[in-house]
């Protein structure tokens, strides 16, 4: 079944939609194998440092144009200082890379990245193409990041809160009550059927993008393998 005939059904809100129509991208950005030796400390702190250089690429580019765009109906229902990420990753390069400029950083997946963002930015008056960047990334951040964060922490013998600020939402100590308000303000815009599958095609977009990070990371990985 189509996401344009699926998202009609009257009972399928929009953060259902996004959710079921991206879940093969989804699924497929968690199997990652960078990210996955990177966590089990099979490859070297170079790793991480290369990965979070080019998301700082990512971040920068996509609240400015999410600031930008602030008055745009759906980009406003989900638009929160609180979650930006950008100070929190130039915090935790000081640890991981402190002597690297990120501009520096050779990476067409990141060029792409930050073009269609960019791009989305000036799709539609509505700013869903943009809110489905939004969501993809900063809701992951609130859930799975906050596992990985952990995870680094303990497998490269971080100093408490040393080099993972990224994960870090300090003005969101609860992030499931965040969350499940997020999800509550996407269900509260009032698309039409083709808008929603417009969304939800972005978000696949966005997914894609970031997996497409981690494959050009991973086709270099004996780089940082840890000896």
């Amino acid at each position: 079944m189509s996401v344009a005939t699926t998202v009609r059904d009257e009972d399928l809100t929009l953060s259902t939609a996004m959710r079921e129509g991206s879940r093969s991208e989804h699924e497929a950005a968690e199997g990652s194998t960078y990210m996955a030796e990177l966590l089990e400390g099979r490859l070297t702190t170079e790793a991480y440092a290369a990965l979070l250089l080019r998301l700082r690429r990512v971040y920068a580019a996509m609240e400015d144009v999410v600031r930008g765009r602030a008055d745009a109906p759906a980009v406003a229902a989900v638009h929160d200082a609180a979650l930006e990420r950008l100070a929190a990753i130039d915090a935790d390069l000081q640890h991981w890379a402190p002597d690297t400029d990120p501009a520096t950083v050779v990476s067409a997946a990141t060029d792409a990245y930050v073009a269609r963002l960019r791009a989305a930015a000036e799709r539609d008056d509505l700013g869903g193409a943009l809110l489905a960047h939004h969501y993809t990334r900063y809701l992951g951040d609130l859930s799975g990041g906050q596992a990985i964060g952990r995870i680094l922490s303990r497998t490269y013998g971080l100093p408490e809160g040393v080099g993972v600020a990224f994960y870090d939402f300090a003005e969101i100590p609860k992030p499931k009550p965040y969350k499940d308000a997020y999800r509550a303000r996407l269900d509260g815009l009032d698309l039409s059927p083709e808008q929603v599958a417009a969304v939800v095609d972005e978000v696949k977009v966005a997914f894609a993008l970031n997996q497409a990070v981690f494959d050009e990371l991973g086709r270099d990985i004996e780089r940082y393998r840890a000896a």
